[in-house]
């Protein structure tokens, strides 16, 4: 494997330092090379490629931005056999502490940037003819790539409505999973009637597609010295209360996160009730990666979602 990422990175230098480390989908390992540090990301699916090309352009999207940093990708490796490495640059991170506020306002200029582009776009009438290496206006609910939150593809083919999208592409697609798996009649009893009254709670609302990190919990954001730092996205154009879902379940964000953030993006008339349905998405989501443990809380947040 070093032979080949020595090749790949046309590097004379290849010397592993740290631990190696990961998380429960890839395992990574960082190393110098001759062109500076670089961290790898080493996964054995089959999947791997699809998985990691998704991340590359998601990392891409946001960098494109100027609104977040984000590590430099470098490039996706096959292995042989079966599974691919994904080279990034390697940054010395530390837990969010001291620029938790500052990332509040960080997504939160993420998630405006593309509402931004399309005022710039109605203001020069049309006419503006930015380059292709330039963020473009974006009206649709999806991405131009399949992205993974864990090891499960996301579909993220173009819609023009965002319940549809969230409830074909996300919620249904779950369920799906969950189906095929466990063949759970409750949660399927449930979910037959739940997905009706979704369209319900966006009911006289605008929603500008957001470019989202799409998977914004603790254990993917991290700061240095000069800032925050978010890692391992699974990116799509959609509603930005749904970044907010996942951040607020398993703690990591201090309050000077979501306030700051509420100030630049207030709370809409809903938004509670509309945060239960994005943690279900999560709730289901970790249903199919870890098991029957998270059956609970899912159906739990199908029952308050019906009341």
């Amino acid at each position: 494997m070093e032979k080949l990422l020595k090749t790949e990175l046309k590097t004379s230098i290849l010397k592993a330092f740290g631990s190696s480390g990961g998380g429960y989908i890839s395992r990574g390992q960082s190393y110098e090379t001759d062109s500076g540090q670089v961290f790898v990301k080493i996964n054995h699916k089959p999947q791997a490629r699809k998985m990691f090309e998704g991340e590359m352009a998601s990392l891409e999207a946001i960098q494109k931005t100027n609104t977040l940093r984000v590590p430099q990708p470098i490039k996706v490796i096959d292995l042989p056999g079966e599974g691919a490495m994904f080279v990034m640059e390697y940054l010395k991170m530390k837990n969010l502490n001291k620029h938790s506020a500052k990332l509040g306002e960080q997504i939160a200029d993420l998630h405006l940037h593309n509402q931004k582009l399309g005022e710039k776009l109605k203001k020069e009438g049309n006419t503006v003819g930015a380059g292709h290496s330039e963020p473009q206006y974006v009206d649709k609910y999806g991405f131009h790539t399949v992205t993974c939150c864990g090891f499960i593809q996301q579909v993220n083919e173009w819609q023009r409505d965002w319940p549809t999208f969230f409830i074909c592409h996300r919620l249904q697609a779950q369920m799906d999973l969950i189906e095929k798996d466990y063949g759970d009649r409750e949660a399927r009893e449930l979910w037959s009637q739940l997905k009706l009254k979704i369209p319900d709670m966006f009911c006289d609302m605008e929603i500008v597609p957001a470019l989202l990190h799409g998977d914004l919990w603790a254990g993917n954001v991290a700061e240095d010295n000069f800032g925050p730092i978010v890692f391992d996205p699974a990116s799509f154009y959609g509603h930005s209360e749904f970044d907010l879902a996942i951040a607020g379940m398993f703690g990591g964000f201090s309050s000077s996160f979501f306030s700051v953030y509420h100030s630049k993006i207030p709370k809409a008339p809903g938004f509670e009730k509309r945060n239960k349905l994005y943690k279900l998405f999560n709730y289901i989501n970790h249903w199919n990666h870890f098991g029957t443990e998270y059956r609970g809380s899912t159906l739990n947040i199908m029952r308050e979602l019906l009341k």
